[in-house]
């Protein structure tokens, strides 16, 4: 069984908003740290950030109303990351905090739900939730009519899936004008059985939980091998290799996948070519 939910879901826009002030971080810094809180629903946003970058609140309010829209009202509070937290990372990259974390490899039915929830998004770009349970498809789709959205289903799939159960309360509208949405709730749909302690989204690379679950990630892919590993703040070696390779890895995938915004979009995505820096 496995859950998926679309790029206008409201958790995923706070998740959006989240990664693309960290992107905005790394404009502006070579290594910011940073950790953004989102929280919007109802015309309403309202962000925290800790960071070591100076951020434009005009540049924020902007990032917020490209993804959540113009009408929302943003409201912003920015403060200087913690000096102790600050000092950890003066000499060298070291963890950022103490963490777990599991890398798990994607079943069929976790790739298969994947390119539906895409295909799904690209035909109705709107707030949608998405189950696969032993083949069944469970769609929660807005804005659509569900006699459309069963025919494309089956345009696509055909008997590739057992059936489906197609906006099962009625068909719905969704979106922050009916929902609110908060930074990392949605963590089962980007990493699917990984989940573990900490927050994927919103943080720079010195976090542990965005880094070693990126590497986690695309070892249990490489090794085809559920992956566990910890971490305690300050620690410079992980799974018997130095904290700043792992954090180099990481942001080589966040470079190709396009950034830390396409990764709140989607969440972690197979993606074959960071497989060598990992196995070695």
């Amino acid at each position: 069984m496995v859950e998926k939910v679309s790029l206008q879901h409201p958790d995923k826009i706070a998740d959006r908003i989240a990664g693309a002030l960290v992107d905005y971080a790394y404009t502006l810094e070579t290594n910011p740290k940073i950790a953004v809180e989102v929280l919007l629903g109802h015309g309403d946003c309202k962000i925290i950030i800790e960071t070591s970058a100076l951020l434009d609140s005009k540049k924020i309010t902007e990032i917020a109303h490209r993804i959540a829209g113009k009408d929302i009202a943003v409201d912003c509070l920015v403060v200087p990351q913690d000096e102790y937290l600050a000092a950890n990372q003066e000499e060298e990259i070291r963890c950022g905090d103490n963490g777990i974390f599991k890398g798990v490899p994607l079943t069929a039915e976790q790739r298969q739900l994947n390119t539906i929830a895409k295909d799904l998004y690209k035909k109705w770009p709107s707030d949608g939730k998405y189950i696969i349970d032993d083949g069944k498809l469970i769609v929660c789709q807005s804005n659509a009519k569900s006699k459309q959205i069963e025919k494309f289903l089956k345009k696509q799939y055909g008997s590739s899936l057992n059936s489906y159960v197609i906006n099962p309360l009625g068909e719905w509208t969704g979106g922050t004008n009916v929902d609110c949405g908060a930074t990392n709730r949605k963590l089962g749909s980007d990493m699917f059985d990984a989940v573990t302690g900490g927050g994927l989204h919103g943080k720079d690379l010195s976090k542990g939980d965005v880094s070693i679950n990126i590497y986690a990630f695309l070892k249990a892919q490489a090794t085809k091998k559920v992956i566990k590993l910890s971490c305690a703040i300050g620690d410079t070696i992980v799974d018997n290799r130095p904290y700043s390779e792992i954090v180099e890895i990481a942001k080589e995938y966040i470079k190709t996948i396009g950034g830390f915004e396409k990764l709140a979009e989607w969440g972690l995505q197979d993606l074959r070519v960071s497989y060598i820096a990992v196995s070695k």
